[in-house]
């Protein structure tokens, strides 16, 4: 397997973006983060994310204790605004709504070269806090690359944000609160099966990474993993 090279450009946008954002957020929102002991100190790992707004990812990204490789859909790329963001971060780009073996192939490259991978399973943003059933992406990449899941459920992040977040601003009131509750690393079961088969095992590791999700969120937010 070819090794993932980052462009040089990529890495040092990176190491002032990330504070940019920190310091916008604190701006904009009260910020609380939880778990951050479960984070591992050394070597890589896939982060899987509930994904409500644009909001997400920068908020994650800037406030990991490590830069984070993300996938993120095509689109952003080509939106005014967002690409412009998305070109200096950089990132994987995917086709979504149908199966991308190029995606794959470029996650497990940067997995396999240490970057450490954000992605959420979801397949796309929510545009509202209830969970959506996960696409069987993460799994395929946790068990080709036998890595740990991080499940990390995000809240406050909704559409809304940034107006409310101004309005309060503006009006000298309560800032939004934005939370960060990262859980401990999962290790997926194996999957031996061909097939039809190994497709619902794949499905059952996505649930279970998708379940430890939504125990960490409040239940408004839970969706089809409520129960």
């Amino acid at each position: 397997m070819r090794t993932y090279r980052m462009p040089i450009n990529v890495h040092f946008n990176r190491l002032w973006l990330r504070p940019l954002f920190r310091g916008i957020f604190r701006l904009l929102a009260q910020v609380r983060i939880e778990g951050k002991e479960h984070i591992p100190r050394a070597g890589n790992y896939l982060v899987a994310i509930n994904h409500v707004s644009i909001f997400d990812p920068p908020f994650i990204i800037a406030f990991w204790t490590e830069p984070l490789e993300a996938i993120g859909a095509v689109e952003i790329w080509r939106k005014p605004g967002q690409a412009i963001l998305a070109r200096l971060y950089g990132g994987i780009q995917v086709h979504r709504g149908q199966y991308d073996r190029a995606l794959l192939e470029t996650a497990l490259q940067a997995l396999n070269s240490g970057q450490r991978l954000l992605i959420a399973p979801e397949g796309g943003r929510s545009h509202q806090p209830g969970l959506r059933r996960g696409l069987p992406g993460i799994a395929y990449l946790a068990d080709k690359s036998k890595l740990p899941v991080i499940p990390v459920g995000i809240v406050g992040t909704t559409e809304d944000f940034f107006s409310n977040a101004m309005q309060a601003i503006l009006r000298r009131k309560r800032r939004p609160i934005l939370e960060m509750h990262i859980g401990e690393p999962i290790n997926l079961p194996p999957v031996h099966e061909k097939g039809a088969e190994r497709r619902l095992a794949l499905q059952r590791n996505t649930d279970l990474v998708m379940k430890k999700i939504a125990e960490l969120l409040p239940p408004e937010y839970r969706g089809v993993y409520a129960s």
